[in-house]
């Protein structure tokens, strides 16, 4: 189930462009409103996979009109809009809305810098069909990685479109079956998916000089940032809508509960 909460900002002109990590720690604060224990169990444990944990939730900060000014959002425009995206609706989603009712704001506090929105109003996204083929615009950027060796040490390597389209695929597929497998309490056993870039969306921001990727800094402990790389790029999908309908519900790829594979369908 996917909610659009719309917020407004107050005694807040900038938001700090890193506020990923703020802003999930300011869900789960909300998400504990409704359920201490459940918000507990999902932030320091979460429903795991190979002893790999998911938190099966994924979220995306909309500003209507703002500009960047050093690493800073600039609000021109106060209204905004939080999208929250989960397949769990009576531990997540309900619980999530008891929050939002009770504390009726949100603060985040990133790079030194706090910024409070006012709740205005929550609505439900009506569900969506999926077919064979879709496609999909990202409303947070997009996050696949693995572990490459670079000077003698395994770091993650943070695909991107000039990857190996093949092998951006397989990692794709792992991580939805298994978060397929969580949800439906079965082992996926489907055709799997094949994404493709949008390549004239990729050609025009070439011409512009457009970035296609997005560097986010996490940081959980002061002074020991983690970058992570996404991508801004349009995708289309073909194969299994099942498991296209989970990345849809949880998000594509990965690092989805600090605000990443967000995406929208694009043909209804």
């Amino acid at each position: 189930m996917r909610l659009v909460i719309k917020i407004r900002a107050f005694n807040t002109d900038f938001v700090s462009a890193n506020y990923n990590y703020a802003l999930s720690s300011a869900i789960y604060k909300l998400l504990r409103l409704g359920s201490g224990e459940f918000a507990d169990f999902l932030h320091n444990k979460g429903f795991k996979v190979d002893k790999k944990p998911y938190k099966l939730f994924t979220f995306a900060l909309q500003f209507d009109e703002f500009e960047i000014i050093n690493n800073l959002i600039k609000l021109n425009e106060p209204s905004a809009r939080l999208y929250i995206s989960s397949p769990m609706i009576g531990d997540f989603i309900q619980n999530f809305l008891i929050g939002t009712f009770n504390e009726q704001r949100i603060e985040i506090f990133a790079d030194n810098i706090k910024s409070y929105f006012h709740i205005s109003h929550a609505e439900i996204i009506p569900e969506q069909k999926f077919y064979d083929r879709m496609d999909f615009n990202l409303l947070s950027p997009l996050v696949i990685s693995t572990i490459a060796e670079h000077n003698g040490k395994l770091v993650p390597h943070y695909f991107t479109n000039d990857d190996d389209i093949k092998e951006i695929n397989r990692v794709l597929n792992k991580n939805l079956s298994n978060k397929y497998n969580l949800i439906n309490k079965e082992e996926y056993k489907g055709r799997g998916v094949k994404l493709k870039w949008d390549e004239k969306f990729i050609e025009e921001a070439k011409k512009r000089n457009k970035r296609l990727t997005k560097k986010v800094s996490i940081t959980k402990e002061l002074g020991n940032p983690i970058n992570i790389i996404g991508l801004k790029i349009p995708f289309s999908l073909e194969g299994d809508p099942e498991l296209m309908y989970t990345g849809y519900e949880c998000g594509f790829g990965e690092k989805n509960s600090m605000g990443f594979g967000l995406a929208e369908i694009l043909n209804r």
